[in-house]
């Protein structure tokens, strides 16, 4: 197990980053978070006391900031970015300069023996084969200018050396820095407030995956990282290629008096129809400890915690 490495970690308070630094920290690694708490959001108040844990407050396209920091790493973890296609679509420039150009600012300032570890979407492979699984040889055709930033990320990462990089499927899960928008999150939301979801294009499959354990990938690569550089994986749960009306069927089990209707017409404006093969990386030793049913369970227990009222008055 690698111990004592130098981890810069842009993006590190959010959804993913405040559940995997936490991780990071306790296998023995030096972490410094690049942030600019655009949610102001104290999701890492819990490890301010270690004193391997550092944090900077600025933006992950201030090169001099970048720069400073990059010099200190012996891994970078890129997570910060406009994550989902709703909010790539109301901040275009931000999508552009965020998700790629503060990408490529990275593996431009990186020494060819820093290694980088970046996170992209499995929706880069946009509306799949009809019962083909994806992998990680698939043609790339993301729909969504997110889709379309995250793949250009990965290919400007994989052009240098010590690099690899996650093709996540939906994340779902608890995490310090919540989000409600998630497919899995909101539909376990919904069941448990509204009792009630309307599905838009119910027969489209996608893969999902717990947020924890895509946490654990990215300690996987750190620890096999010699073995494992140079490629991309896809990361999900192999036994959850559902469809969003599975899905709901599979929250009806938890929550009884959970109904879901399906319009007739309407667009999902996060376009993703695909399956996907997760056997590359778990070839090489990694396996998602976290199921789909149990992550839905966990969901319910922490929406009895949270009410997503920010903008309601009761």
């Amino acid at each position: 197990m690698a111990q004592g490495l130098n981890v810069l970690v842009t993006g590190g308070a959010g959804y993913l980053g405040s559940t995997l630094v936490p991780m990071l920290l306790a296998q023995g690694h030096k972490v410094t978070v690049l942030d600019n708490f655009m949610f102001k959001q104290n999701s890492l108040a819990q490890i301010c006391h270690d004193p391997n844990f550092d944090v900077v407050q600025d933006d992950c396209r201030n090169e001099g900031v970048v720069k400073r920091l990059i010099a200190k790493a012996d891994v970078v973890i890129p997570l910060a970015a406009l994550v989902g296609a709703p909010l790539c679509n109301a901040d275009q420039t931000g999508a552009v300069t965020i998700n790629l150009d503060a990408v490529k600012m990275i593996c431009r300032l990186a020494s060819p023996a820093q290694r980088i570890v970046l996170p992209n979407t499995n929706s880069g492979y946009g509306v799949g084969e009809k019962d083909a699984f994806c992998t990680e040889d698939s043609p790339l055709n993301p729909i969504t200018l997110y889709g379309r930033t995250k793949v250009d990320a990965e290919k400007a990462v994989m052009e240098r050396d010590n690099s690899l990089s996650f093709r996540l499927a939906t994340v779902f899960g608890m995490s310090p820095r919540m989000r409600v928008d998630l497919l899995v999150n909101d539909f376990v939301h919904r069941a448990v407030f509204d009792r009630a979801v309307v599905l838009f294009e119910a027969h489209f499959k996608r893969n999902y995956i717990h947020v924890r354990d895509v946490a654990r990938a990215f300690l996987h690569a750190i620890d096999n990282f010699e073995a494992m550089k140079g490629q991309s994986y896809n990361v999900g749960l192999s036994d959850a290629n559902l469809s969003k009306a599975e899905l709901c069927q599979r929250i009806q089990k938890h929550l009884p008096k959970f109904v879901y209707l399906e319009a007739p017409i309407g667009e999902d404006p996060d376009k993703r129809d695909y399956i996907v093969s997760n056997s590359k990386i778990e070839a090489t030793g990694y396996a998602p400890a976290h199921s789909l049913d149990a992550g839905i369970a966990e969901l319910i227990k922490g929406f009895r915690m949270i009410r997503n009222t920010q903008y309601g008055n009761v």
